[in-house]
């Protein structure tokens, strides 16, 4: 179910200035969110692959980029402004070949009074970005595309692509 739109903008207040949304009138509920990033990768690249990572002097790379989505997540307030700052019960990064791509899923759970669609948008986003900072000396012609929400429970609207 797609969410339907309020057609008002969440974090402005009735002058139009930035607001933090107030949730101090929600109750608690359990939420998921799963987010994905596609990061294209060329040939030089995937050729090498070992054993579904690849192996370089900073660690392996899937490995590496795991950590680095679930710390973003667990960082989202600090970099992106108005964001609330949660509690996560869970963060999970899978990262997947899938023929040109590498295809990341972060799903993040909470137990709260708002949502972690932005979380899960950037653990899957940092992830993306670690791949590529680690991939970088054998190609720049990497593409990190189709970053996007897949699906959101709990809270008003469920949504799911």
């Amino acid at each position: 179910m797609s969410n339907p739109s309020s057609g008002e903008f969440t974090h402005l207040d009735a002058a139009g200035q930035p607001a933090m949304v107030d949730v101090s009138g929600k109750h608690h509920t359990y939420r998921i969110a799963v987010a994905e990033s596609r990061v294209f990768l060329p040939a030089v690249i995937r050729e090498q692959f070992r054993d579904n990572d690849i192996q370089t002097r900073k660690g392996a790379v899937f490995q590496t980029a795991i950590i680095a989505g679930i710390m973003a997540a667990k960082k989202t307030p600090d970099l992106i402004p108005l964001c609330h700052s949660l509690l996560l019960d869970g963060c999970d990064v899978q990262i997947q070949l899938a023929a040109e791509e590498a295809v990341i899923r972060c799903t993040v759970k909470t137990t709260g009074k708002t949502g972690v669609e932005m979380e899960a948008l950037t653990g899957a986003s940092i992830a993306a970005l670690t791949i590529y900072d680690m991939c970088k000396a054998f190609s720049q012609e990497m593409i990190i595309r189709e970053t996007k929400l897949i699906s959101k429970t709990g809270g008003k609207h469920d949504y799911s692509r």
